[in-house]
């Protein structure tokens, strides 16, 4: 397999590395950072902040799988990726792609709780639930992607395929294979449908009540307050949301490979640094806990 890259052009390479390894450098550090606050800090040990955590783990792993392979790519003139590394990239992208999603799907239930029921929020959301609800995400990503993998190692591919991108993504690895993709595409159609319409239901549903909630609230601290947690959380979805939109839903994207070039970098390699950014500016429990960190470095 080649890789076609970011740009063919030589003068652009280590520009456009330093600046991917900077921002991949900043995912790296940001969501690290995040995780480590909310491990060391017992006043973040709540599930709404478990769930932060994991987030921040996914993150970090979703953009590890894509983005050292296009820095060094991107220091080389020819990029041959052999087939195994493809599938293998693949397979770790979907496990932790459809992790985020479910994650983010598990934080909106978080917050429908906390705000609609909050009586009940530490019995409904026990360490219990948390750790089982992130443990079946996990299981249920790898047998999805599993499944892709299985059928991908049954159709043949031609020599010396181009993909017209700087990773191996599923269905861009479809349109070169050689063999009839008609049971794979069906797959992805299916499953898609299915655990999309489930995972967006649990996703953005919750809303409905909590925005009913809120707006009932008649403390402007607390409602303040819900309203903060609340729009961190629906800033990154909207994000992540729009951005894998414009990734995989566009119209015949060999026709427009700069834009699907522009809106996979988007997509796999600013997101995963956004959130972080989203997160600490929004959030003054992460803020007055970074502020008690530093000051016991102090």
């Amino acid at each position: 397999m080649v890789l076609t890259g970011l740009s063919d052009l030589p003068s652009l390479q280590l520009p456009l590395f330093l600046v991917f390894l900077l921002v991949y450098l900043l995912t790296l550090t940001g969501n690290l950072l995040i995780f480590l606050l909310i491990f060391t800090d017992s006043h973040l040990h709540t599930p709404m902040y478990f769930f932060l955590g994991t987030l921040a783990c996914l993150d970090m792993s979703y953009s590890s799988v894509t983005v050292p392979r296009m820095l060094f790519d991107l220091l080389r003139e020819l990029r041959i990726v052999s087939l195994q590394a493809c599938k293998n990239q693949i397979f770790f992208f979907i496990i932790f792609l459809l992790s985020d999603v479910c994650v983010l799907a598990v934080m909106s239930y978080d917050r429908y709780i906390a705000i609609c029921q909050p009586l009940h929020y530490m019995q409904i959301m026990n360490w219990n639930v948390c750790v089982q609800l992130v443990s079946g995400i996990l299981v249920f990503s790898t047998i999805y992607s599993l499944l892709h993998i299985l059928l991908l190692n049954k159709l043949t591919f031609c020599h010396q395929n181009v993909l017209q991108s700087f990773f191996c993504d599923l269905p861009q690895l479809l349109e070169v294979s050689c063999s009839d993709t008609f049971i794979n595409v069906l797959l992805i159609f299916l499953l898609g449908i299915l655990s999309g319409i489930i995972i967006l239901g649990v996703t953005f549903y919750p809303y409905i009540p909590i925005i009913t909630t809120v707006l009932k609230i008649t403390s402007k601290h607390t409602r303040s307050k819900a309203f903060s947690t609340c729009s961190s959380h629906l800033t990154v979805v909207f994000i992540f949301y729009t951005a894998s939109f414009f990734n995989y839903f566009r119209s015949d994207a060999n026709d427009h490979l700069v834009e699907a070039k522009v809106a996979s970098v988007f997509f796999v390699i600013l997101t995963p640094s956004l959130n972080p950014v989203i997160y600490s500016l929004r959030n003054q429990e992460l803020k007055l806990s970074l502020r008690r960190t530093l000051q016991r470095l102090q």
